[in-house]
């Protein structure tokens, strides 16, 4: 992924005010990201916990989509549990579902629409063998290569991003 600016990020967003996608906070790491590594930048607002966002590269310019995290309840080490972005394996805690209002006036109406992600949004650095989840000392094997993988993770965002986006 190429480099994103702050002024490109925060016009980025479809599903949510330009008052609120002032208002975010970026990554506490932001000036460091391993931009190179990245297939999307994601990140838990650090002002506001309850709040993620993610910025996907598109030949028209960025795409940011505001989401929604639950509120910490119980989890389980023992329990598994699948990111539905990147297909990695983790347990309970490592995966949350996280809502998307729908952008336009649906979306102002309170629909919105949701997935199982990573709860760290590092989909990127797992998929590249970068990150490891915590409490699975196993990975699953796959017989797709990095770029298959690639191209799998790329079809489940554009197809969570279609649903936010669609008129």
């Amino acid at each position: 992924m190429e480099p994103l600016s702050e002024i490109q990020i925060r016009s980025s967003f479809v599903n949510c005010t330009k008052g609120e996608a002032a208002r975010l906070r970026l990554p506490l790491d932001f000036a460091e990201l391993p931009w190179q590594e990245l297939d999307f930048l994601g990140w838990v607002d650090p002002g506001a916990p309850l709040r993620a966002h993610l910025v996907l590269p598109r030949e028209r310019g960025p795409v940011g989509i505001s989401l929604r995290v639950p509120s910490v309840g119980r989890t389980s080490a023992v329990k598994s549990s699948l990111c539905q972005i990147c297909l990695t394996g983790h347990a309970s805690s490592g995966v949350t579902l996280l809502a998307a209002p729908l952008a336009g006036a649906r979306g102002r109406e309170g629909n919105t629409v949701g997935t199982y992600i990573c709860a760290d949004l590092a989909c990127s650095l797992y998929v590249r063998g970068k990150r490891r989840p915590k409490l699975r000392t196993a990975r699953y094997e796959e017989s797709l290569t990095l770029d298959e993988r690639l191209a799998r993770m790329w079809g489940n965002l554009d197809a969570f991003t279609s649903k936010i986006t669609a008129g």
